[in-house]
């Protein structure tokens, strides 16, 4: 196996395991298992479990448009329901897992309160990367919007529903929680949209 296919074979293995099992629950031996691959090979490219988790923070930014916005967005032509479309994706994880699912960087950031700086300014890109590509779909709308809306304010109002419909839909086990968060942010950006 060719030393960049390792690599990249830990770094799934990793994301797969710390968002089924958390962070701190999952532990080097439990990589090595799923990847049946010595200690040496491991270690030769991650020297600590957290520079593995850098990388996976950085596998998850990087990845943002082919993993999660480029599938939700196939065939949504509107941007705005691009944004209505994303939010689908995750209550579509939500039913199929019968509301076990967690965001994988918001689990994160729940699990990690006190991460160290380099691993809070990775879970910030993550959430940044995240508000950016919403905040692009409203701005292509602009024209509908009234004179002076903050798109950057609405991307973020979109993430804040999002993570928090997951964590109650999670918590209540119950998609409701998250449908409604989703149809209030609807009824907020028509009545906007209606005003301009």
């Amino acid at each position: 196996m060719a030393r960049g296919d390792t690599r990249e074979k830990i770094v799934r293995t990793a994301m797969e395991l710390f968002w089924a099992k958390g962070y701190g629950s999952t532990s080097i031996a439990d990589i090595l298992s799923r990847t049946q691959l010595n200690s040496g090979s491991l270690y030769h490219f991650f020297p600590a479990k957290q520079d593995l988790l850098v990388a996976v923070l950085d596998a998850y930014r990087d990845g943002i448009a082919p993993m999660l916005l480029d599938p939700a967005w196939r065939g949504v032509d509107d941007p705005v329901e691009r944004v209505f479309s994303l939010l689908a994706t995750y209550r579509a994880a939500l039913v199929s897992t019968d509301c076990t699912y967690g965001c994988p960087i918001g689990s994160l950031a729940l699990e990690l309160h006190e991460a160290d700086p380099v691993v809070r300014e990775r879970l910030a890109q993550n959430f940044a990367a995240w508000v950016e590509a919403v905040r692009g779909c409203y701005e292509e709308a602009e024209a509908r919007f009234p004179a002076g809306t903050d798109f950057h304010a609405l991307a973020e109002l979109t993430l804040t529903i999002m993570e928090g419909g997951v964590m109650q839909a999670r918590t209540h086990r119950n998609v409701g929680h998250f449908e409604r968060g989703v149809e209030q942010l609807r009824r907020h950006i028509s009545l906007l949209t209606q005003a301009h």
